[in-house]
């Protein structure tokens, strides 16, 4: 451990040793003639603090090796050794200075689920607790060899610095218990952001729960109690990193600072009247928490009661602000627009960090980039580790977990459409512009009057022409312009659909490649007379991908009603479909491991784009590798949205009884039940996650005996610690094994049976870009295992007495 991180205590300790009669006869310390058993403790000198081994509970027949202050009643534990490897009463533990002065806690049974390798041949070294709270190893010449304030639990003691980052690199997070007397570890964590480092986060399991101060070498905290200042909580750096330091005012050891099993940051001070005094916490409101109101929506915290808000120039995107809000009017490349300033403002979240940049320079950095919605100039370090960095930040996309608080000093600014006039110019601006447009409009009026008059006497088919298409999914509205394609134009770019022109086929259909236009080539999906998927589905597809704009999502360029020829004209994608490659053993080579993991990665901001980022949650529920089309980069697109669902508003799931989709892919509760939601389109994911590193369909004739599908084999794979076993073979020597089994843990994840237990594609596409994320255990699947479905075209099955009387596969 570096020098710099115990010179304080190592000072401290070097005064005391004059001080101390022997080594071996304290009872603040350990030696290696003097171990710990059950039943002992070890008083630190004052009596401030006690260690030795306890039960979170009465109940409890396991022991932990801890810290707790003495001197208050019951067990106010504040630190834990072997928090999630406890060990049972009748074990006999013992806590020893071994011959190689290891600390080594063991059990009778021969376990050591705890221990501090040090590998030195020295009789002296001993292990005392200080009245600061700190368990020190120590050489015989006074040298620090190892402290527990290094190593926190969920507590952090006056006095302490805990380094949260080294060389760049988090390295140390405070983790919460699991509950109010389990001291394993929990779902909430107090650790640096790993993506700017530049702020703190409190995360609940891989998502983020409340961000805390921008770090700037100064006070991030303080409270008064008693009249008096009563603590400081400061965030600084040094050469070593970025590090978090707690002190008290007169230096009293009765306060700590805590991060809870329900994620709260609390100060508590001992009141001397048995019981702890909460001096401050975070999340202090509801404005605290991440993301408590929408994208573009800001959290109001200045008034008598919290509020969502939308941020100026923006307005509601449904019926709660909660849910986000959106612009009144849009930005455009090129277009002039303005900053509007925003003061006392929390900063939104997902910022970047610009080096070198005056505030001047901020500005026309973020003026000069069509992305750019907003920039700030913070007050971030300008010395220690920080030094060289600029305070430019500027934030592309949506604006998250935005706040407003009375005592902020920040000011955001906010780029909006249009940028604003001078009073003095109104008058000569607005007049002529008025009349020019009342004459304009008088015309145009006259003209679409007669255009429309015209266009209704003209079939469809007789030529090229504009069509309209609305959100009630009715053709002849007004909402989006999209053309309609003559039948006779469509037949001529297809050879009149020869057989030579056709590139693939689905449930619904033939696909064609044609040309249209000035040699644009596309894919022609022609829809089976009296097929499946009828007008409602036609209709439902255009209305979906005509409004959808993503780099993952298949661009429909046209439509074609004929009689009853239906036809969807779709860019075209010379690599096809995934599983041309995917199940091809003479192309599976094409997909190499980075290949792989870009389509992986494509598909999940995809389907995030449709649950989360598009103005309405959408349903895929036919996510397979034939719906998933490759460009000429093998980016991947998805495709096929007939059988796709709208959710407006805060709605969560639905039910149907035409259960529709492709077995294997099809989640449990929506095969057994017809619910569906996008968890459903999650267990889709995970089955095709697992498809693309393992090469082997869902329902695979290759798999070993006794395993119907693939989720139950790559479950027990990864539950053997034999998760390479699934990886094809194809792309072993171009793959990142960290990133494989990342993608292994992930897909199962998706897969679990319960919806609540598989995560949202935002966590999805976060666990996968994020390669220092910690991942949940996935419980094991056993809905294949108990179900043995064959796909077929329709069937009545009754399961549970469940029954489904239209199960529809494709």
């Amino acid at each position: 451990m570096k020098k710099t991180l115990f010179t304080v205590t190592c000072s401290i300790l070097i005064l005391i040793l004059p001080f101390l009669s022997s080594l071996c006869q304290s009872d603040d310390q350990l030696t290696h003639a003097k171990p710990l058993s059950a039943g002992d403790t070890v008083i630190s000198k004052g009596g401030v603090f006690a260690l030795g081994f306890f039960s979170p509970n009465s109940s409890s027949t396991s022991l932990y090796l801890g810290i707790w202050y003495h001197n208050i009643p019951g067990h106010t534990v504040v630190w834990t050794a072997n928090r999630d490897d406890p060990i049972a009463a009748t074990s006999s533990p013992m806590l020893a200075i071994t011959n190689s002065s290891d600390l080594v806690l063991s059990d009778s049974q021969g376990g050591s689920p705890w221990a501090v390798k040090i590998n030195i041949t020295s009789m002296g070294v001993a292990a005392v607790l200080l009245d600061t709270g700190n368990f020190v190893l120590m050489s015989p010449n006074g040298t620090c060899i190892w402290q527990s304030f290094d190593h926190p639990t969920d507590t952090i003691l006056p006095g302490t610095r805990v380094y949260l980052s080294e060389k760049a690199r988090v390295v140390r997070r405070l983790i919460a218990w699991k509950g109010p007397t389990d001291p394993s570890t929990g779902d909430f964590s107090l650790g640096l952001d790993p993506n700017s480092n530049l702020q703190l986060v409190i995360w609940h399991r891989i998502m983020p729960y409340l961000r805390l101060n921008i770090l700037d070498d100064a006070s991030v905290g303080g409270g008064i109690y008693q009249n008096t200042i009563f603590y400081e909580a400061i965030v600084g750096t040094s050469r070593d990193g970025f590090y978090y330091e707690f002190s008290v005012s007169g230096g009293s050891p009765y306060a700590r600072l805590v991060l809870d099993h329900m994620g709260a940051l609390r100060t508590l001070s001992w009141n001397n009247h048995s019981s702890w005094t909460t001096v401050f916490e975070h999340p202090a409101s509801s404005c605290d928490v991440y993301a408590s109101c929408g994208p573009f929506s800001y959290c109001d915290n200045t008034g008598a009661a919290a509020t969502c808000r939308c941020l100026d120039g923006f307005e509601s995107a449904g019926l709660d602000i909660s849910s986000g809000c959106r612009r009144t009017k849009a930005l455009k490349c090129g277009k002039q627009s303005h900053f509007v300033t925003l003061p006392k403002m929390k900063l939104p979240d997902k910022f970047v960090h610009v080096l070198n940049r005056s505030f001047d320079e901020c500005t026309t950095e973020c003026s000069n980039n069509c992305s750019c919605t907003a920039y700030a100039y913070t007050n971030l370090s300008s010395n220690g580790a920080m030094a060289d960095q600029s305070n430019c930040l500027l934030w592309t996309g949506e604006l998250v977990d935005t706040g407003k608080y009375s005592n902020n000093d920040e000011n955001l600014y906010l780029r909006l459409a249009n940028s604003p006039v001078r009073n003095g110019d109104l008058v000569k601006i607005i007049l002529p512009i008025m009349v020019c447009v009342l004459i304009l409009a008088c015309i145009a009026l006259g003209i679409c009057k007669y255009k429309a008059s015209k266009q209704k006497k003209t079939e469809i088919h007789n030529g090229p022409m504009i069509g309209y298409l609305s959100s009630s999914n009715e053709i002849g509205g007004e909402h989006v312009d999209f053309p309609f394609v003559t039948f006779e134009d469509i037949a001529a770019a297809t050879d009149n659909f020869s057989d030579s022109k056709q590139i693939g086929s689905g449930g619904f259909g033939k696909v064609y490649k044609g040309i249209l236009q000035v040699n644009t080539e596309v894919a022609i999906k022609r829809l089976i007379k009296g097929s499946r998927q009828g007008m409602e589905e036609f209709k439902n597809e255009i209305i979906l991908i005509v409004r959808l704009q993503h780099k993952n999502l298949v661009r429909l360029l046209g439509c074609c009603i004929h009689g009853d020829e239906r036809l969807l004209i779709y860019e075209y994608l010379p690599n096809k479909s995934l599983d041309a490659f995917l199940f091809d053993s003479t192309r599976q080579s094409v997909l190499d491991w980075p290949t792989r993991f870009q389509i992986i990665k494509g598909v999940a901001r995809g389907l995030l784009y449709l649950h989360q980022d598009s103005r309405l949650t959408i349903i895929h529920r036919d996510l397979k590798p034939s719906n998933i089309l490759l460009d000429s980069e093998m980016a991947p697109k998805i495709s096929d949205f007939g059988m796709a669902r709208i959710f407006g508003g805060n709605k969560q799931e639905a039910k149907t009884a035409r259960v529709v989709g492709t077995y294997g892919y099809m989640s449990p509760e929506y095969v057994m039940g017809g619910v569906f939601s996008v968890k459903s389109d999650t267990y889709s994911f995970g089955v095709l996650l697992l498809e693309i590193v393992s090469g082997l369909k869902i329902t695979s004739a290759q798999l070993v005996e006794n395993f119907v599908s693939l989720t139950t084999y790559a479950w027990r794979l990864w539950a053997d610690g034999k998760s390479t076993e699934l990886m094809h073979s194809s792309f072993a020597e171009s793959s990142s094994l960290h990133e494989v089994l990342r993608c292994i843990q992930v897909g199962l994840l998706c897969v679990q049976d319960r919806p609540d237990d598989r995560p949202l594609m935002s966590s999805v596409t976060f666990m996968l870009e994020n390669d220092s994320a910690l991942l949940p255990a996935p419980k094991q699947p056993t809905y294949f295992a108990l179900q043995n479905f064959e796909a077929e075209e329709s069937r009545e099955n009754s399961v549970s007495t469940v029954t489904i009387t239209t199960l529809e596969g494709r």
